[in-house]
């Protein structure tokens, strides 16, 4: 295959990756605490082998998938009443769970109690408290209170705080399903001291369908687009490889 032949089929690699973050962002529209996904493109330039450009031509330019960025714009909150649902007004701060892979950040605030009275997720993965172990609420409590500041009071006295951090840059984290992050190794998480905890209430998800579907619309007519320039440069190298057979 010659130069056009991989250029066109580098844009349409990058423009089926467009279409499946995009497709990920509108299934994720109810998600709790979910950030919409960008993708993000560069362009290779590589000058032909042994030949100067000629006159008024260019550098041959490939598409390169670079890296997905996390959409930060904040979403909206949804009140529900529910103690155990939970907010954050600071837009870079997380709450911490823990898996069976480790320590584990989420803004997906929509926890509830289990058998054994920790405070879980909706995997069942315990929510660490400040002492950086689960946070646990006495059976039969009627009241549970959690302020702004992370801490949590029931009528039986305090009941510990929440383990809530932030990062210097929230882009090198790693997304683990839809609604958790994994930290690198070399990352170090800071202790936010005023999260802003907003109780009976719910970060919903930043997408916003309706631009979502718009977006899906043009990046599949593009998909599309490039398709056929694939499908007529397999046609032209077919008629020059025929045209070539015939004069031997």
């Amino acid at each position: 295959m010659d130069s056009p032949g991989y250029i066109v089929l580098s844009h349409l690699v990058a423009a089926q990756r467009a279409t499946a973050v995009t497709a990920n962002n509108i299934a994720n529209a109810e998600t709790p605490g979910f950030r919409a996904s960008r993708p993000l493109f560069g362009t290779v330039l590589e000058r032909q082998m042994d030949a100067g450009a000629p006159q008024g031509g260019r550098d041959l330019v490939f598409a390169q998938d670079r890296a997905t960025w996390r959409d930060d714009a904040p979403a909206p909150l949804m009140r529900t009443g529910n103690p155990l649902d939970l907010a954050l007004a600071d837009r870079n701060a997380f709450f911490a769970i823990e898996t069976p892979r480790g320590e584990r950040y989420t803004r997906a605030g929509r926890f509830t109690l289990d058998e054994e009275g920790q405070v879980v997720d909706p995997d069942g993965h315990a929510v660490l408290g400040a002492d950086n172990r689960p946070i646990r609420i006495e059976p039969g409590t009627a009241r549970i209170e959690i302020r702004g500041d992370g801490s949590i009071a029931t009528e039986n006295g305090p009941a510990g705080r929440l383990r809530i951090l932030s990062f210097e840059d929230t882009q090198r984290l790693t997304a683990e399903g839809d609604r958790n992050l994994a930290a690198a190794a070399d990352m170090r998480p800071r202790i936010v001291d005023q999260p802003g905890v907003v109780q009976g209430a719910m970060e919903g998800s930043n997408v916003r369908p309706v631009l979502e579907l718009t977006r899906l619309t043009d990046e599949m007519r593009h998909f599309q687009f490039v398709a056929q320039m694939a499908e007529r440069e397999g046609e032209r190298l077919g008629s020059a490889v025929e045209r070539i057979l015939r004069r031997r």
